[in-house]
């Protein structure tokens, strides 16, 4: 009897200390793994912030085109003389010419750092003497104004006789001016 009962103290005391050591292990690897969730879905709000500004920025520059391109259109907005020289119009790449001439078409966005902008820059179109054509640049904010989007509206107004024909060449500005 007494052999049996030292063998299950020898079997026993072999056991005794796995226990504490592989509880602490399993409660590190949940501590890991909470730790790469959390981590997870920060970059995941991190990324819908920036999505939300992006459209933010882009809905308030797509509606300054449209109300400057209107009242373009309509001879509402003042528009810039005739271009001495062909091809298509640089300023709106300078930064501070841009930042000098430009329009707010209304006085906030909501939900943007600033209102959105535009810019009007006649075009002299080679192939279309009799037609007056412009470039309209519009730059809108997000919630900070390093979200920004610009969009342009290449206009051609043509009048034949009594009828005006106007043609809208609409594009997305990928590099921000420097």
């Amino acid at each position: 009897m007494r052999a049996r009962y030292r063998r299950k103290l020898r079997t026993g005391t072999g056991r005794r200390g796995v226990a504490l050591p592989v509880v602490l292990l399993i409660v590190a690897m949940m501590l890991v793994t909470s730790a790469g969730w959390f981590e997870a879905a920060l970059l995941a709000r991190r990324n819908a912030d920036a999505v939300a500004d992006h459209l933010q920025s882009f809905h308030a520059a797509d509606a300054a085109l449209v109300l400057c391109s209107r009242a373009l259109t309509n001879g509402t907005l003042a528009a810039p003389a005739a271009a001495a020289q062909s091809g298509e119009p640089q300023a709106w790449r300078r930064q501070e010419s841009f930042e000098r001439q430009a329009v707010a078409p209304v006085a906030t966005w909501p939900g943007s750092a600033r209102a959105p902008q535009c810019f009007v820059e006649a075009w002299r179109v080679e192939s279309r003497p009799l037609a007056r054509a412009y470039l309209v640049t519009t730059r809108g904010f997000g919630a900070s104004e390093d979200a920004q989007s610009w969009l342009q509206d290449q206009l051609v107004i043509e009048t034949a006789g009594e009828a005006t024909r106007v043609e809208h060449h609409w594009r997305h500005v990928v590099a921000r001016p420097f």
